[in-house]
């Protein structure tokens, strides 16, 4: 009668961890969009980006000898770290937490594609205490930025008037000096960015309190107003 019971649950669920298997199986192969730039495992070396072998808990952009971005030495002076939410929403989309990122990968838009490359990497990591149960996906723990937002059409001449806070600290030069411009930066990169400010994925807290502050039409009319100016013309 036991034998019975075991035989019906594994014909009705599966084995306890076939699930599992599968989704590192996946993330394996996903993986491959990922080796002409990284490498994992034994022996792994720098490449054009860092070794990823014990990322998760590492700080961004901690490997020492390796030539990061200005921005992602930002993200790291911050105090970000590489956890399931921060590598979910970079895997998303990189630029949604490092503007200035050199990484041209391009983002997985599909949150189950992300939940199985992540549960690859975490493989090579010792003791990633953070990375949630299968069972709790991705798009749970870093909902999608919703697409109506890069869409909505914003107010260039309202953006001006709004940006002179933003010109007490970033440089109307468009110099990177210690604080990253923010002049003729792409619209959708901007709304990008504040909105991971506001969902508290960048860490910065006076930015986060300057975006948690600002409406989405009023992001809108900022990202069109700074994405105009040409310092060329200046």
């Amino acid at each position: 009668m036991r034998f019975a019971l075991l035989l019906l649950l594994v014909v009705l669920v599966g084995p306890v961890h076939a699930n599992n298997s599968t989704d590192v199986e996946r993330g394996a192969d996903l993986w491959s969009r990922c080796k002409g730039c990284h490498a994992i495992g034994i022996g792994a070396r720098n490449k054009a980006g860092p070794q990823l072998n014990g990322l998760f808990g590492r700080a961004a952009a901690s490997i020492e000898g390796f030539r990061y971005s200005k921005s992602l030495q930002r993200a790291g002076a911050d105090g970000m770290i590489w956890d399931v939410r921060t590598l979910d929403a970079y895997l998303e989309n990189p630029k949604s937490l490092v503007s200035g990122t050199r990484m041209v990968f391009p983002g997985l838009s599909d949150a189950g594609e992300r939940r199985d490359l992540l549960a690859y990497l975490k493989t090579y990591s010792d003791s990633p205490a953070d990375i949630p149960e299968r069972a709790q996906t991705a798009a749970a723990i870093n909902p999608d930025l919703d697409p109506a937002l890069l869409n909505l059409q914003g107010d260039p001449a309202y953006g001006e008037y709004l940006a002179s806070e933003c010109m007490t600290c970033h440089q109307p030069s468009g110099a990177d000096n210690g604080i990253p411009s923010i002049i003729g930066w792409s619209r959708d990169d901007f709304v990008t960015a504040m909105h991971a400010y506001k969902r508290k994925l960048r860490l910065h807290p006076a930015m986060r309190m300057i975006a948690g502050r600002l409406s989405d039409e009023e992001i809108a009319s900022l990202a069109i107003y700074f994405e105009a100016i040409d310092l060329h013309n200046k």
